[in-house]
């Protein structure tokens, strides 16, 4: 099957449904605000690293996490209910997201978050699209995740951790907003054994297209992301955990 080559001028994507049997679609194009969004609504995401170009990526099947299927496990609701961690929302989202690509670095780990990549992640959280959840513990950064929101969908992005379940954590405390606020679900994007002991399940990209159209085209919350409500100042697990 063929991969596309983008245009550097038009940000429109082929039908998702052409791409290879990896997920590849199509090749080129920028990291632009107006493509990202594009690529999110449409099912695409961008992935690649070092000096590769930009590829964009379809898989079938597609691997999400429907908030009410959120697994919690027994030691991890224990350590959420003793609040050991406090959470923030976009309190530190550079930080987040060049800690995802540390991490793996200081691990010995290819990272796809290249300086490209951080500088186009930071630019959609200034325009209001890409949130993040910080883990805190003891003053610091123990770890969190980022992602981008259109409509009711939560594009799962990375997340990283330096304290044991830090970064567990700070999926309880998304899901538990998400869910709250009436999200269809969070893209996972690629299957992992970790995601899916959380609950994430692989579904048919066809099913995952149609629920996508749907989530996209639901308004977006006013203040959802505000953290002065208190929501997130609290590490006791409220509604996933009882």
């Amino acid at each position: 099957m063929a991969i596309f080559v983008l245009s550097d001028s038009v940000s429109l994507f082929p039908d998702p449904r052409l791409a290879d049997s990896d997920g590849l679609l199509a090749v080129g194009g920028d990291l632009s605000e107006e493509r990202l969004l594009a690529a999110y609504r449409a099912g695409i995401f961008p992935w690649f690293s070092g000096p590769e170009p930009i590829l964009w990526w379809s898989p079938d099947p597609r691997l999400v996490l429907f908030p009410d299927r959120l697994k919690v496990s027994r030691s991890l609701r224990r350590l959420m209910n003793r609040g050991t961690f406090t959470f923030t929302i976009d309190a530190a989202f550079d930080d987040v997201i060049k800690s995802c690509a540390g991490v793996r670095i200081e691990n010995g780990e290819d990272t796809w978050l290249g300086d490209d990549m951080i500088d186009a992640y930071c630019r959609l959280h200034r325009a209001g699209y890409a949130h993040s959840v910080e883990t805190w513990h003891d003053g610091a950064l123990a770890g969190g995740l980022y992602g981008v929101t259109i409509g009711r969908c939560f594009f799962g992005e990375s997340m990283f951790t330096r304290v044991s379940n830090a970064s567990k954590a700070a999926l309880v405390k998304l899901v538990e907003l998400l869910e709250a606020h009436g999200f269809e679900m969070i893209d996972c994007q690629v299957t992992t054994a970790h995601l899916q002991s959380l609950g994430a399940v692989e579904i048919e990209r066809e099913l995952f297209l149609r629920l996508l159209e749907k989530a996209v085209e639901q308004p977006p919350l006013p203040g959802l992301w505000d953290i002065n409500g208190g929501l997130f100042f609290s590490g006791r697990c409220r509604s996933c955990c009882g």
